[in-house]
């Protein structure tokens, strides 16, 4: 994903578009963390609950692969269905980790 793209498509400055990148990497880190965790305790509503979030702050992204993920994860927990979703949410850490190195290096390119 080229971020130039992205903050134009969000009608947003690079900087602006960096800052709350950097957010939305951090919350959907910890949003990960607690469908782990609800995964492994087998709790599917706080499942429902972290994949619901991760689903909605990467549609407001358009970071639609993401968004996608996070909602089978959604759509099976809420029938209480977690198998497969520790794969899933796997799938969107690796996202993530892409778009933190791309985040990472637009700053090094262009520090505030």
């Amino acid at each position: 994903m080229d971020l130039s793209t992205m903050a134009e498509k969000l009608g947003l400055e690079s900087p602006e578009c960096e800052e709350i990148l950097s957010l939305f990497i951090d919350t959907t880190e910890s949003d990960l963390d607690t469908l782990g965790r609800a995964i492994q305790e087998g709790d599917a509503a706080l499942a429902v609950q972290s994949s619901h979030s991760i689903k909605g702050a990467a549609a407001n992204l358009g970071l639609q692969e993401i968004r996608a993920m996070a909602g089978g994860i959604e759509m099976n927990a809420r029938q209480g269905i977690l198998a497969g979703a520790e794969h899933a949410a796997e799938a969107i850490r690796h996202h993530l980790d892409s778009l933190k190195g791309e985040v990472f290096e637009c700053l090094k390119r262009h520090p505030r």
